[in-house]
């Protein structure tokens, strides 16, 4: 089938990571034909650093979807809208006047709220006449699942090129702690407390979290600071996989987080009316469920920015929930999770 894909890149890094995992798996993987619709092609070439000629993907930008008026475009079997975007409405006159209607989907945002599996898959009747369905990401198994893309490969010996002298710069028995957050995050403070623990740690800041939380300067005697460049995202898969602990932000690496099965720290995108609280509890609902009090207290508390010092030492029981929970996470998305049910729903 032919799909396009609309992506408007709103939190810089994470639509496009997103879209460009979807439109990847949906060719490599289904052989489907993708053509991928960008409202900043700057950023999305930048996520896929050399990737963007793979078979059955064409990236292309905003204005082509409506541009070509001498040559129309070949229609489509599917479309995308993720996260909210419009179509634009040219584009959308142009499949309004088709006899061959699209099926146009609704990509919503993950969440691990219990109200998403009541609306996934469900169909909402637009005003020009087309049937659009919304699509939910979820943990559960009558959600839309999640996106794999690829499962991360734990293989020390084979440090991807893009990561050789960054990983150099670690040390051989210091725990490794990856940092890719938002502005408002206490990171300066979290590493404060982590200094205090009488450990050696390694610490990767993604591209650009040295510069935004002014880092560059901070000298503390247990933290070996070292800013990352920007990386393609397998890359920052391989570093989750296999660094000691990670705070990751948004909706991608928090996924990518969890494929790695290592502890981490989701510094969820702040909303202005705190819903954002009620999907970190709706999360940490299902990722504690059977899990010792104890353990779940001291989770929560990290998950809050709590001082390392009150939950650092139990790490290894973090570490191997979080292995569980990684081959939970797999074993329910043995149907192929986001892109699987997606090609399915479609079918």
């Amino acid at each position: 089938m032919r799909w396009d894909i609309f992506c408007q890149i709103i939190d810089n890094y994470g639509d496009a990571g997103i879209c460009w995992r979807l439109a990847r798996s949906l060719a490599t993987q289904y052989d489907q034909n993708i053509r991928l619709f960008c409202d900043d092609l700057p950023t999305l070439q930048l996520i896929t650093m050399g990737q963007s000629h793979l078979k059955g993907i064409k990236i292309l930008p905003w204005e082509a979807s409506y541009q070509n008026a001498r040559h129309p475009p070949e229609l489509p079997d599917v479309v995308i809208q993720a996260f909210s975007c419009e179509l634009p409405t040219r584009y959308l006159n142009t499949i309004l006047v088709t006899p061959h209607k699209p099926i146009l989907i609704h990509l919503e945002y993950l969440s691990a709220e219990p109200w998403v599996a009541d609306f996934h898959g469900k169909a909402s009747p637009n005003t020009h006449g087309l049937q659009k369905y919304f699509f939910f990401p979820g943990f559960q198994a009558n959600t839309g699942g999640l996106l794999l893309d690829p499962i991360p490969k734990h293989d020390p010996e084979h440090c991807p090129k893009s990561l050789k002298v960054i990983w150099e710069q670690s040390r051989p028995h210091s725990k490794k702690i990856s940092i890719f957050s938002y502005p408002g995050a206490p990171i300066k403070e979290w590493l404060a407390n982590l200094n205090q623990l009488q450990e050696s740690f390694d610490i990767f800041l993604a591209f650009g979290n040295a510069q935004l939380l002014n880092l560059q300067h901070h000298q503390w005697l247990n933290l070996n600071l070292i800013s990352m460049p920007f990386i393609p995202q397998d890359d920052y898969d391989w570093l989750l996989a296999h660094c000691d602990f990670n705070i990751v932000r948004g909706e991608d690496s928090f996924i990518r987080a969890q494929l790695a099965g290592k502890p981490f720290i989701w510094n969820i995108y702040p909303q202005d009316d705190g819903a954002h609280h009620t999907k970190l509890k709706a999360f940490l609902d299902l990722y504690l469920e059977g899990v010792t009090p104890q353990l779940q207290d001291l989770i929560t508390e990290a998950m809050e920015w709590q001082s390392g010092q009150d939950w650092w030492n139990n790490l290894p029981a973090w570490t191997e929930h979080a292995k569980h929970w990684q081959s939970a996470l797999i074993d329910r998305q043995s149907d192929g999770g986001l892109v699987g049910r997606l090609v399915k729903f479609v079918s």
